[in-house]
């Protein structure tokens, strides 16, 4: 964490050995297609954009974006994993029943760039995510196998005092990270250059219901569930689907029918879950890192999870190193705000916080969960 003067505190993710990583997308891609090409009952085809489908007849329609050449291809079964503004989902929300949002923030991203030292080593400490916290907007930066970080400023689009709106000049975008993040400025020499080139983008969530139609085709990935990046869970997410359907064809083997209406029934809730969690840790990110009943409450999260491994995980920890269902770490975030609410009032908690006034607090609060439960 940045603060506004360049201090820097570290907060681990997690207990020691873990961490979450930064992967280059077309990177994994290449990998993917690799693997898949090794499959002979597997053919891909490139450059080929879907234009959408006929979901009584099972026929998809596609487009060469080189040749323009348009096609029809009929399919017993189609999975649709085209991404946010998947064209196979908006073919579906033409048919009856179908529930369809998307939400986007009031807030856009653009991408900087902090480049890699002379000798090709990192700027800045490569074994973290780097954020910069400011309250309603934030800048962070992510390491790359290069020895650059990949910055991403969040900020209000407009009507802000700081948004994107009054940062229309070199002079106003200057101006404005001398205020806010001074110690990044020398970080990103082209900084002037891409904030004027690199596009402002905007955050939607994606929801929908149901994720299939007449149990033949089947919505997966960022097509059924698109959220904001702030938990770093939308790749994990669509492959967690992919895991999930594997269970399944081992379960029904391969009766598709059973596997999509399973799929659907079990896996909206999660999607919708995920979606809601990263909406909150946006305002983590951006805010509450910087507050110090906030760390503090981390800190505490650390102990009774030393303390109490088999009673008590902190929800980071249960979306980003276990398989438990975002659905059952969303239910689990209500909760733990009840039990810190309780602990944060003890008197002095500051002096108190891994001492047996907190493990009091926590074994009422186990005690009286497991009566309900009961």
């Amino acid at each position: 964490m940045h603060d506004e003067m360049g201090k820097l505190t570290f907060q681990p993710y997690g207990k020691e050995g873990q961490a979450i990583y930064s992967v280059s997308r077309g990177g994994l891609n290449l990998e993917l297609m690799k693997i898949a090409d090794t499959f002979p009952d597997v053919n891909l085809h490139f450059n080929e954009a879907c234009e959408g489908v006929d979901p009584r007849e099972g026929i998809l329609r596609f487009k060469n974006t080189e040749s323009e050449r348009e096609q029809e291809v009929k399919a017993p079964l189609i999975f649709g994993a085209d991404g946010a503004f998947s064209a196979v989902r908006y073919s579906l929300q033409k048919t009856p029943r179908f529930n369809y949002s998307q939400q986007y923030l009031d807030y856009g991203y653009k991408e900087l760039t902090i480049p890699p030292n002379a000798d090709g080593s990192h700027a800045i400490e490569p074994h973290a995510l780097h954020i910069w916290p400011r309250g309603k907007f934030m800048l962070i930066a992510l390491p790359n196998v290069d020895g650059s970080f990949t910055c991403t400023l969040f900020l209000p689009f407009d009507d802000e005092a700081d948004s994107f709106e009054h940062l229309q000049t070199d002079k106003e975008v200057l101006e404005f990270f001398q205020q806010y993040f001074a110690d990044a400025i020398p970080l990103i020499p082209e900084l002037l250059k891409e904030f004027r080139e690199n596009p402002t983008a905007g955050l939607v969530t994606v929801r929908c219901d149901p994720w299939q139609f007449d149990e033949r085709i089947l919505l997966i990935g960022d097509a059924s569930h698109a959220i904001v990046p702030f938990y770093g869970q939308g790749m994990n997410a669509g492959f967690e689907d992919c895991s999930i359907l594997y269970d399944l064809m081992e379960a029904h083997e391969e009766d598709w029918s059973a596997i999509i209406r399973t799929f659907n029934d079990t896996r909206i809730k999660d999607g919708n879950a995920i979606a809601d969690l990263a909406l909150r840790n946006f305002i983590e990110m951006r805010d509450w890192v910087a507050d110090p009943q906030f760390i503090l409450r981390k800190k505490i999260a650390g102990y009774l999870h030393e303390q109490y491994p088999e009673k008590f995980l902190p929800v980071y920890s249960m979306v980003s190193f276990s398989n438990i269902p975002y659905s059952e770490a969303l239910a689990e975030v209500h909760a733990q705000d009840a039990l810190f609410e309780r602990i944060l009032a003890i008197e002095n908690i500051a002096e108190k916080w891994n001492g047996p006034e907190v493990e009091q607090v926590f074994r009422e609060w186990l005690a009286e969960r497991e009566a309900r439960l009961v």
